[in-house]
């Protein structure tokens, strides 16, 4: 299996695009939804900003096509048991909502659509795509598997260090740490204090424990989940110096930390509970709002802290994808809207509204960066991430759930970096064997 997209299937989209633009002077939206005006489409959202920014747009689609989008809201935890009962149900859903850690599962059940079935037809495609225009890395973690695109950037993110200027300066700093040994061996000490906290790394047992905690603590030591022949890399001197580091950096932490979700982590920064954070862009919006932050004049935002293997700053987000068991207008009409909703045309106001595009063009525009001050760490972090931040093979969603009850334990000092790596690693390591890994049934990464 190969673990994630080549860049040529983002030329080779872009190719097969090309060659249906040749009405591309004819070509408008409202046109091209003409057939398909009446049509209902289902969508699963998320309780974030990215989503209600989508939500907030949605009129002027919908009045322009005559197309109604179903959205069906869900918190994360519940997004992806809820998609998968649908698919193996056949159900009503004609729009998949994907995890890049979630798209070889969609792609290898066969439950998703490659773009090139409607880029390469001219009624439908928009000549103003410009797949080019989506940052590569991102293209190609959050939609793209085995050589194709299935589905389109949409509620995009990329780990980010937020923090509270006024408690860094009322401590003697002049800006954040640069590297995660500072963080926890300077700026942890001067900042515990008085009932605050240095820093919060939000660890609850579900994929934050996997994604905003366990990996984000591996890679920049020099760390990861497997090595090249996908057997467990956890007991490596690097992933244990990154475990070990998160171990001793919790004495910086609020008590209870392996029960923070996001809402919770973000809610302690935006009370001035904590002053360090590194969390998703897409929770921008919230601690940049007067209605939900405290310290909007205080917020600033930075990359990710360095490590002893550079800056390897989280990589997180979803794509959107057509169904494959949706009919043929469902299907239509539900690529016409994941063409709008992510276009270049929509990036502005997309991003105005709170959500976080995934377009280059539209972070060149003037004064983007001086208005949103996350925008320079976040296209740093999207030009030089690790696209593998978590393994996007189709096993993941059965891994991840080892990683949560596992990482939780070693948190809570119940079983040492050592005890918690071998036990982990051996129970991945029997999911991959299971599924062919190591017995020739399914080929390595290329």
């Amino acid at each position: 299996m190969k673990l994630s997209a080549s860049l040529h299937s983002v030329a080779a989209a872009a190719a097969i695009w090309c060659l249906g633009t040749t009405t591309a002077s004819a070509w408008t939206l409202e046109e091209a939804a003409k057939p398909y005006a009446g049509t209902t489409v289902d969508v699963v959202f998320l309780l974030r900003p990215g989503y209600e920014a989508a939500e907030a747009m949605l009129p002027e689609f919908e009045n322009a096509t005559g197309i109604k989008v179903n959205i069906i809201k869900h918190p994360y935890e519940n997004a992806l048991g809820e998609q998968v009962r649908d698919f193996v149900a056949g159900g009503d859903l004609d729009i998949a909502l994907i995890d890049l850690v979630w798209i070889g599962n969609f792609a290898e059940n066969d439950w998703i659509e490659p773009i090139s079935k409607f880029t390469s037809n001219p009624d439908l495609a928009d000549p103003e795509l410009d797949i080019d225009d989506f940052f590569p890395l991102v293209l190609n973690a959050f939609g793209g598997w085995n050589d194709e695109v299935y589905g389109l950037p949409f509620d995009n993110y990329s780990g980010l260090l937020f923090y509270n200027e006024c408690m860094l300066k009322d401590a003697g700093f002049d800006g954040p740490p640069e590297t995660w040994s500072d963080l926890k061996d300077k700026y942890g000490p001067a900042l515990t204090k008085d009932g605050k906290y240095a820093y919060a790394l939000q660890s609850k047992r579900n994929e934050t424990q996997s994604a905003d905690s366990f990996a984000r603590v591996l890679w920049p030591f020099g760390g990861s989940f497997l090595d090249e022949n996908f057997k467990s890399n956890l007991m490596s001197a690097e992933s244990q110096a990154g475990l070990k580091f998160r171990q001793d950096l919790m004495q910086y932490m609020p008590e209870g930390i392996v029960s923070y979700d996001h809402a919770e982590a973000v809610n302690a920064l935006a009370q001035g509970d904590i002053a360090l954070l590194t969390e998703w862009s897409a929770f921008y919006s919230t601690l940049k709002s007067p209605d939900t932050s405290q310290i909007v004049d205080c917020l600033k935002i930075a990359p990710e802290p360095t490590g002893p293997a550079g800056r390897k700053p989280a990589l997180g987000g979803f794509s959107m994808a057509v169904a494959k068991q949706a009919d043929d207008k469902e299907q239509a009409a539900a690529w016409l809207f994941i063409q709008w909703v992510t276009s270049k045309a929509n990036a502005m106001e997309y991003l105005e509204r709170g959500g976080v595009p995934a377009r280059q063009s539209v972070y060149q525009e003037p004064g983007v960066a001086e208005k949103y001050d996350f925008v320079p760490a976040l296209v740093e972090s999207w030009q030089d991430g690790v696209p593998e931040f978590r393994p996007r093979f189709a096993e993941w969603p059965e891994i991840t759930e080892i990683v949560q009850e596992w990482g939780t334990k070693i948190m809570l000092g119940e079983v040492s970096t050592e005890e918690g790596a071998q036990e982990l690693g051996s129970r991945m390591e029997a999911v991959l064997e299971k599924a062919g890994y190591y017995d020739g049934k399914k080929p390595l990464a290329q």
